[in-house]
C-alpha cells in the first residue's frame, strides 16, 4: 500500500513540473528536460549504490547550456533531493542511525564550505588524471581483506578521530566539485570505520545531503545556480536514489561491490582517454 501511494506521489511530482513548465513558458525545452529527468534516475541509482552519478549529471547539465561552473552548482540542488529520497528509502526498509550520520557529516560540513569557497582551478587534464587514480585506488580499497570488528561498533577515540579528520578532507573535495566525491566517502566509511556496504550507503547519503546544503547556498549567492534544471535533475535522481536504496536492502554488499567495481573502472577508464 505504501508502494501504491508512493508511485501516486511520484507521479503528481513529474504532471506538477509538467505544468510548471507550461507555465513559465519553457514548454518548447520540454523533451531536454525529459532527458535530464531519465538522465536522473541512472545518476540517482549509480550515487547511492556505489557513486559516480555526477559524471552523469553534469554534462547533461551542460548540454542543456549551462556554464561548467554553474551546472556545478546547479547539480547540488539533484544531490540534496536525490539523499533525502535515499535516506527516506533506507528508513522505511528499517535501517536507522541518524544521530551517527550527523555526527559524521559535522566533520564534512567545514570542508566543504572551504571547497565551495575557494573553488581552485586546477586544469582539466590534471584534474581527470586525479580523479582516475582516486578511482582505482578506491576499488583496491573495497576488495582488501576487512577487519574481523563487528560494523560500526568500533569506538576507539584515536580510529573516530582519524574518520573525521579524513571527512574533512573529503569535504573540501566534495565542496569544490562533488563529481565521483561518493567513491571516496565509501572507502571512508569502509575502510576506517569498518562498516558493512549497505550501512556505509546510509550514511554516505546523509553526509552529501548535509554538506551539499551550505554548498548549495554559496553557489546560489555567487550566481552559480539555476533551479529548475535542478529541480527536474533531483526528481530523477529522487526515483533512482529511492530505488537503489531499496535493492541494496534486498541484495547487500556483494551487489554494491559489484555495481561500485563496475562504475569505478568504467570512469576511470574514460577519464584516462581509453575510451
Amino acid at each position: 500500500m505504501f508502494q501504491f501511494f508512493l508511485c501516486v506521489r511520484c507521479v503528481l511530482c513529474v504532471s506538477a513540473g509538467c505544468l510548471f513548465l507550461l507555465r513559465v513558458g519553457a514548454i518548447e525545452y520540454l523533451w531536454h528536460y525529459a532527458l535530464l529527468f531519465g538522465v536522473g534516475i541512472v545518476a540517482g541509482f549509480m550515487n547511492v549504490t556505489a557513486g559516480g552519478g555526477s559524471s552523469l549529471g553534469l554534462p547533461a547539465l551542460i548540454f542543456l547550456g549551462l556554464d561548467p561552473s554553474v551546472a556545478n552548482g546547479t547539480n547540488r540542488i539533484a544531490i540534496i533531493v536525490q539523499n533525502i529520497s535515499a535516506i527516506s528509502s533506507f528508513r522505511t526498509s528499517g535501517m536507522r542511525g541518524l544521530r551517527q550520520s550527523l555526527w559524521l557529516s559535522a566533520w564534512a560540513v567545514p570542508g566543504a564550505i572551504l571547497g565551495t569557497v575557494v573553488a581552485v582551478q586546477i586544469s582539466d587534464t590534471w584534474f581527470q588524471i586525479a580523479v582516475g587514480i582516486v578511482n582505482i585506488l578506491t576499488i583496491v580499497t573495497m576488495f582488501l581483506p576487512k577487519s574481523k570488528a563487528p560494523d560500526g561498533t568500533d569506538d576507539d577515540p584515536k580510529r573516530r578521530l582519524l574518520v573525521g579528520i579524513t571527512l574533512f578532507f573529503v569535504g573540501i573535495y566534495g565542496g569544490f566539485i562533488q563529481l565521483s566525491v561518493g567513491f571516496l566517502l565509501m572507502a571512508t566509511l569502509y575502510r576506517l570505520s569498518r562498516m558493512n556496504l549497505v550501512l556505509v550507503n546510509m550514511h554516505k547519503v546523509t553526509i552529501a545531503m548535509v554538506y551539499n546544503i551550505p554548498s548549495l547556498a554559496i553557489f546560489w549567492w555567487t550566481g552559480n545556480v539555476q533551479f529548475l534544471p535542478g529541480l527536474v535533475l533531483g526528481l530523477g535522481s529522487a526515483v533512482g536514489g529511492w530505488t537503489s536504496a531499496k535493492v541494496q536492502i534486498r541484495k547487500g554488499e556483494g551487489f554494491i561491490k559489484f555495481v561500485l567495481a563496475v562504475a569505478l573502472v568504467m570512469i576511470s577508464l574514460k577519464l584516462f582517454g581509453v575510451w
